[in-house]
């Protein structure tokens, strides 16, 4: 029986998701239902074909596909932050459906046609330029779905965008079941010296929740970064460093290896590109993104690896010098490195990471972060309620000075079994006007941060403060955004190399004197961040820098160039190899896996894509310099950086809106300055 609003959770948009009430049976009646009802909006879209208006001939279908992407982003929000073995079942059991209907809509000929007939038309002239936009876009966007190919090529393309939507799925979950299988259990405390004290709470937290005594570690981020930074037993960190190296691997069991997943993604994605008539899928991937092709990314990548490459052998050299001199290391190892670092930052510039993170305890940081949200741009941080996933997640409105909502956000921060792994943000609902009513906006906040232990609160390194802040900067692009057409609203439509940029430069705030002050309390005695501390910080900002940005840019390169590959090229790790010989300083055990748990580009929406953090960093560093340039809080620029960023959406060319802001193209050097890579 198909189900009504009043028995199935997804079929309710009269306001903020009910992840209180969605059951897994909920799942394929609601899809099927939305799926049903968006190819009955089509087909009376198509229909309009011929003499296209706004209102009869876009409206409509939006209005459908609008609301199958609500339910459907809460399923995959669901299976993302608190999967089940249930729940994923229903997932991969539906996501073909979605998969097959998003890919046969963009190949649809009468709905083309009736985009070109609309773009032909006197009534597109009368269209305002943001709808004028969505238009060209929506065109080029037929175009890259397959709507010009014949009816053979056609079917073959939307099989593979089918298979590609499972593949990166699978890729995906493989990575999450090999992460949670990994325990290594301990009774031995002299096996844990040196771990810090809440890392040790929580392993013995984990241990009792399994029934268990002494401490169960894991290679969940909040455990198995102090492992690697902290432990004193190389032993313990070697294995640590060798499981998660090689997590979905040929190593482990077969059905989790996601070589082959690998394999079939890179033949598919060529595959699509040759049929849409693209020599590589790079070549794809790049022509919606502000980049002229995948050759100028390259050059990008390496004028910048050249520019890093002397600072990264220093810091390389400083590292070797030390671990021989003083740690009598003299066959450094990767799963030596973060130990060493450690040593050495704390030796150089007095402080340590631990230090550090005793003076940022959550709700602090909280507070510090809506404080610099209300100086920036006048908004004010309130908590709100609704129903969530999670008994940890948080949920806030955002409001202008007179009260009124502007946007709200759901914060998802501690790691936990059964959540993916890293940091991101996704939208829940955009910023829409239909008739005289105005959708607000709502968004997810998503990280893998300790959770409270030991009876204390949960405190953040420095690294994951700024996590914080880049992940709170895409929120704002979603919920900052004044476009009222879904298709340019919040980061919909924004080329794919410049959404980082917000993102990015939030992080910026995170350095600042100001800001610290406001969000820093020792957990244990509530002193705010000494000075002399923050200047120790402040001197070791860019500790290791070159090192940092080469590696960054041996991932980019990997991701381009894997992309840019015939079938009688290297295999992908053989292509990582070379591109570390070129490139890198620090380089890999041979059984290292990186590629298999490189999910931004297999199973994320990086593919060919993941230079946008370089590239992004190039505008935010140059972005945040006009602050410098003109008072970090000064009003009239957050509220420039505001209209002209954040508010524009995909209303125009991500170019055009950095110009408006900063008065001239992007340039380099405020980037290299901000990461001391500048000739002495």
């Amino acid at each position: 029986m198909t189900p009504d609003l009043t028995t199935n959770p997804l079929l309710d948009f009269t306001g903020l998701p009910c992840f209180g009430s969605i059951r897994t049976a909920h799942i394929r009646p609601a899809i099927n239902r939305l799926i049903e009802e968006c190819q009955r909006a089509l087909k009376t879209v198509c229909d309009q074909a011929g003499d296209p208006t706004w209102d009869t001939f876009i409206t409509p279908l939006e209005d459908a596909n609008e609301r199958l992407g609500r339910a459907w982003g809460q399923v995959s929000h669901l299976n993302s932050v608190v999967n089940t073995p249930e729940l994923r079942d229903a997932y991969n059991a539906v996501l073909p459906l979605v998969a097959q209907y998003w890919a046969l809509l963009g190949q649809n000929e009468i709905l083309f046609n009736g985009y070109k007939a609309l773009h032909a038309s006197t009534t597109f002239t009368q269209l305002s330029p943001s709808r004028q936009r969505i238009v060209t876009q929506e065109l080029r966007d037929f175009r890259l779905g397959g709507a010009e190919l014949p009816a053979e090529d056609k079917a073959r393309f939307l099989e593979l965008q089918e298979t590609l939507a499972a593949t990166g799925a699978r890729f995906e979950q493989n990575l999450l079941d090999a992460t949670n299988a990994f325990t290594y259990d301990t009774s031995d405390p002299e096996e844990l010296a040196g771990l810090p004290p809440e890392v040790l709470a929580l392993a013995a937290e984990t241990a009792a929740q399994a029934g268990k005594g002494g401490w169960r570690l894991t290679l969940h981020a909040p455990c198995y970064l102090p492992v690697m930074q902290y432990a004193q037993r190389r032993s313990l960190r070697e294995h640590f460093y060798r499981c998660y190296a090689t997590r979905a691997a040929e190593f482990g069991p077969a059905e989790w290896n996601n070589g082959p997943l690998i394999q079939t993604l890179l033949q598919l994605r060529a595959e699509a590109a040759h049929l849409l008539g693209f020599e590589h899928f790079g070549h794809l991937s790049v022509e919606p993104k502000m980049a002229d092709s995948p050759q100028a990314v390259m050059v990008f990548l390496r004028d910048l690896a050249q520019r890093a490459k002397p600072f990264a052998q220093k810091d390389w050299e400083n590292l070797t010098q030390f671990a021989h001199e003083k740690l009598h290391l003299t066959d450094l190892q990767p799963w030596d490195i973060a130990f060493v670092s450690e040593k050495l930052r704390t030796e150089k510039y007095d402080y340590s990471e631990q230090e550090v993170k005793a003076y940022f305890p959550e709700d602090i940081v909280l507070t510090g972060l809506f404080k610099l949200i209300e100086r920036l741009y006048g908004l004010q941080v309130k908590p709100a309620e609704t129903e969530v996933w999670h008994e940890s997640v948080r949920f806030y409105g955002l409001h202008q000075t007179d009260g009124a909502l502007v946007g709200q956000f759901y914060l998802d921060l501690h790691a936990r079994n059964g959540k993916r792994g890293g940091a991101w943000m996704d939208d829940a609902i955009t910023r829409r006007r239909t008739g005289d009513s105005l959708q607000l906006p709502v968004t997810y906040l998503t990280c893998n941060f300790s959770a409270p232990a030991g009876g204390k609160p949960a405190t953040f390194t420095h690294d994951e403060v700024i996590t914080l802040f880049h992940e709170f900067g895409h929120g704002l692009h979603h919920l900052l955004t004044r476009m009222e057409d879904l298709p340019i609203s919040g980061i919909n439509g924004v080329e794919w190399d410049a959404v980082e940029l917000p993102s990015q430069f939030m992080e910026n705030f995170c350095w600042e004197w100001e800001v610290l002050q406001n969000m820093t309390r020792h957990v244990d005695h509530g002193t705010p961040l000494p000075r002399a501390l923050y200047e120790r910080m402040l001197a070791a900002k860019n500790f290791q820098s070159g090192m940092q940005t080469l590696r960054q840019i041996e991932f980019s390169l990997f991701d381009m160039e894997v992309h840019c590959q015939t079938s009688t090229d290297l295999t992908p790790l053989e292509l990582l190899t070379r591109i570390r010989q070129e490139v890198a300083v620090i380089h890999p055990p041979v059984w290292h896996r990186f590629p298999h748990g490189f999910s931004h580009i297999f199973a994320g929406g990086y593919a060919a894509g993941y230079y946008s953090y370089k590239w992004a960093e190039v505008l935010s560093a140059d972005a945040y310099a006009l602050f410098e340039e003109s008072g970090v809080f000064n009003p009239e620029i957050g509220q420039r950086f505001r209209e002209e960023i954040l508010a524009q959406g995909g209303s125009r060319p991500a170019l055009e809106s950095f110009i408006a802001f900063r008065g001239r193209t992007p340039e380099l050097e405020a980037l290299l300055r901000h990461q001391g890579m500048t000739p002495q």
